[in-house]
């Protein structure tokens, strides 16, 4: 498995970098914060992105996209990282063009996929019920009326789902609370009768949303009762993708705190030049290089299909937590009292760090994974 990458995925590299910096630097985040958008997002941006192809990484290319697979849009989630973009590409770009791929029939894929790749529509899953990651433990009953079915119940840190077209809910047809066995996906317009959304701003301001369907009409995506194995397949891409986010994420705080080391003087010298402070750098480092190796691992490793790629999403998202809790932490330490001001940005990565940790499983969880796959 190469932990290097290809020319085209290096080129896509490249241009996210360029991107998202002249495009939508961190005063982007901070505007949409500050001017309560109702969008959480800039649409603009997002058809930009369309553009460049990007949503159609994981689409097939009978449906519009290139099916660059998840190392390509690892590149872009990774640019996105360094300047906390706020877009809707782990929402729709990986979550939605995954299920719809791998779960939906010929007719859904040619309803919905053209129009995710042109940036036209935009996709939720409606999956967590609880406040910590637990993709079983489904309460939502969905039952059978008629040709369709009919979803109650609630869900929340439904990501983008208050600016969701369609959601894609995981309901319960059968087997109990926590099994794995009964879960079914659908397919739900998101201004259907019966649907209610609550925008829900996270401390990291990105977009989350509560969603409670009362008697509200859904289309099977996939097989009946045969959701948990599509889940558990598209939130092992969901994990690799946001690591390779929070590695982007870790990189810039990193970077900006060792710029800050050079610059700040005490005494008349560089406060780098402290040994204390040189340690604390060179740890960080360590760990974010550490961080790369395992993220790239992943997303080949999902690419191609190997055994060992559910434990490996896992792996990579557990160290990325640690990874950038550790530098977003250090990263206000180090700049001292004004790292503790909202004026300055380096606060902004600490906050999404505590977020993205706890999507689809924090450290803890992703170690517990990583152990049961490895038949601890």
């Amino acid at each position: 498995m190469p932990l290097v990458l290809s020319s085209e995925a290096q080129m896509v590299r490249d241009t996210a970098h360029d991107f998202f910096r002249e495009r939508s630097p961190v005063t982007a985040l901070r505007r949409l914060r500050d001017s309560d958008d109702p969008d959480g997002f800039s649409r603009s941006l997002w058809r930009e992105m369309a553009e460049l192809g990007w949503t159609g990484f994981l689409v097939p290319e009978d449906h519009g996209g290139s099916d660059f697979g998840v190392t390509g849009l690892a590149q872009v989630m990774e640019a996105a990282g360094r300047t906390l973009a706020a877009t809707p590409l782990l929402s729709t770009a990986l979550l939605g063009a995954s299920l719809l791929s791998l779960a939906g029939s010929e007719d859904q894929k040619a309803e919905y996929l053209p129009a995710l790749v042109a940036g036209e529509h935009l996709f939720a899953l409606a999956l967590e019920e609880t406040s910590r990651h637990a993709p079983n433990r489904i309460g939502t009953t969905a039952t059978a009326d008629g040709g369709s079915y009919r979803l109650t119940g609630r869900k929340t840190f439904v990501l983008d789902g208050h600016v969701a077209d369609t959601l894609i809910v995981a309901a319960r047809t059968g087997g109990g609370r926590d099994d794995g066995t009964g879960i079914t996906l659908f397919l739900v317009p998101a201004g259907a009768p019966g649907v209610t959304r609550t925008r829900t701003i996270m401390v990291d301001s990105r977009n989350a949303a509560r969603v409670t369907l009362d008697n509200a009409a859904g289309t099977v995506l996939g097989p009946i009762g045969g959701g948990a194995g599509i889940l558990e397949t598209v939130l092992d891409r969901a994990r690799a993708a946001l690591a390779a986010e929070m590695l982007g994420s870790a990189s810039e705080a990193f970077d900006r705190t060792v710029q800050y080391l050079k610059d700040r003087k005490q005494f008349g010298v560089a406060i780098g030049s402290f040994q204390a402070l040189k340690h604390r750098a060179a740890q960080m480092f360590c760990e974010v290089e550490v961080t790369r190796s395992a993220v790239l691992a992943a997303c080949a490793a999902l690419d191609e299909g190997g055994n060992d790629a559910a434990a490996l999403a896992a792996l990579a998202k557990a160290k990325a937590s640690d990874t950038l809790y550790l530098c977003g932490n250090e990263g206000v330490q180090m700049h001292g009292g004004i790292g503790m001001t909202d004026e300055h940005e380096i606060g902004f990565f600490m906050k999404r760090a505590r977020v993205a940790q706890a999507t689809f499983g924090d450290s803890a969880w992703c170690r517990d994974r990583y152990a049961e796959l490895m038949g601890y």
